[in-house]
């Protein structure tokens, strides 16, 4: 019996001893009198325990039944052992016809030993709370998170899961996230190939908010100081009019931080569903299926109404090859030879173009890797040699 039943118990006996009134007992029971004199009529009938709870040890009138509830834990633990229980029951309700909120999924899943649930949270900082931007396309908060984002199916040296780098964008004001994409690091050309995508299908937000990793920002202290010094983005960005925005600490850009905490849990098991094993189905299967219903279930309208991108003009368009690109200045030496890398670019004669030497060159090389040379903004043609040996090459 409960220590409920066990103190009803113990006050029906001191009133059928006289000891105490059925008010008194109900007063201190927190019933009426009348209740009293029902459960005084039960002892006397079948003793004490009359008292106890007659569903105890039976199973309750709502619960699940059996054969739903084995059907459940096999596919918990044969698809869903590492799920939260959130998730888990959306993928039940999705792909196994079970309806069942997370909170009976958490407790299958505990009987299971699949899911501990949280005691308490850990004291927080105190911190400022931040006003969500009013429309779309104001502020963009981005960032790069690094992860074996296909587990084992990709393997990556030693026979390790692959750790690649999902670049991803989300909207400030609507908390959808527009563009995602796994590239291979957050180094300069696979985030200029990110922007040149994002401007080419939605157009140029006001400002983009990411932190201070060096792809972004020059963190030298004597560079940091000299404003005309820009990373290859941040010149990017400034030629498009787009703001950058630094924040200070992980917690000041906390949407794409979670952002990324989610994708974790969610987009690594939606790829583990699918058998998506590379690089090319994953983008793919994220641009097609999982973006827009990521969107559709944890996106929010805007407080305004309205879309603050800016549409890329004809000009721009045109020279996307020249805006999203990596720019490094060269001298021109004596015999019209210009290094980069470990390579040597030979300048032929070009239509319209004068060359001379100690002439700056420009070598513009775009996220897929094609280069380009450039003088005084003029194209010019060249051939790639080994520096003494002649290899032959392309204009």
């Amino acid at each position: 019996m409960s220590k409920k039943e066990l103190r009803a118990a113990e006050a029906v006996a001191k009133v059928s001893a006289g000891r105490m009134t059925a008010v008194e007992a109900a007063a201190s029971l927190g019933v009426t009198d009348r209740t009293v004199r029902r459960m005084k009529a039960k002892v006397r009938r079948g003793g004490i325990a009359a008292l106890a709870h007659r569903g105890r040890g039976r199973p309750g009138n709502r619960a699940m039944p059996k054969r739903e509830r084995r059907k459940m834990e096999k596919a918990l633990k044969e698809r869903y052992p590492d799920f939260r229980p959130g998730f888990a029951a959306e993928k039940l309700r999705e792909l196994h016809g079970i309806d069942r909120d997370p909170k009976t999924v958490a407790s299958v899943m505990a009987a299971l030993g699949l899911w501990i649930p949280r005691r308490g949270k850990a004291a927080a900082a105190h911190r400022m709370w931040r006003e969500r931007r009013a429309r779309q396309g104001e502020l963009l908060q981005y960032d790069g998170s690094y992860h074996p984002w296909l587990e084992a199916r990709l393997p990556g040296p030693g026979g390790l899961p692959a750790e690649l780098c999902l670049l991803a964008a989300i909207d400030d004001a609507t908390g959808t996230v527009p563009q995602a994409e796994i590239a291979e690091h957050e180094g300069v050309l696979p985030t200029l190939a990110f922007w040149r995508g994002y401007a080419e299908n939605r157009g140029l937000p006001e400002a983009v908010y990411l932190d201070k990793f060096s792809t972004y920002k020059v963190n030298a202290r004597v560079a940091a100081e000299n404003p005309d010094t820009r990373t290859q983005f941040g010149r990017v960005m400034a030629s498009l009019g787009v703001k950058v925005i630094f924040a200070n600490s992980p917690q000041a850009k906390g949407r794409v931080e979670r952002l990324f905490r989610t994708l974790q849990d969610r987009l690594v098991k939606e790829l583990r569903l699918r058998g998506v094993s590379t690089v090319e189905e994953a983008n793919r299967f994220i641009r097609d299926v999982f973006l827009p219903a990521f969107n559709r279930r944890f996106g929010r309208p805007a407080r305004e109404a309205g879309d603050r991108h800016r549409k890329l003009a004809a000009d721009e368009r045109r020279r996307l090859g020249q805006i999203f690109c990596r720019e490094d200045w060269r001298t021109l030496t004596n015999d019209f030879t210009v290094p980069h890398g470990p390579l040597w670019y030979q300048l032929l004669p070009s239509p319209r173009l004068a060359l001379r030497p100690k002439d700056r060159v420009c070598v513009r090389t775009e996220p897929d890797g094609r280069v380009t040379l450039w003088v005084r903004e003029k194209p010019a043609n060249f051939r790639v040699v080994e520096k003494g040996r002649p290899t032959g090459g392309a204009d």
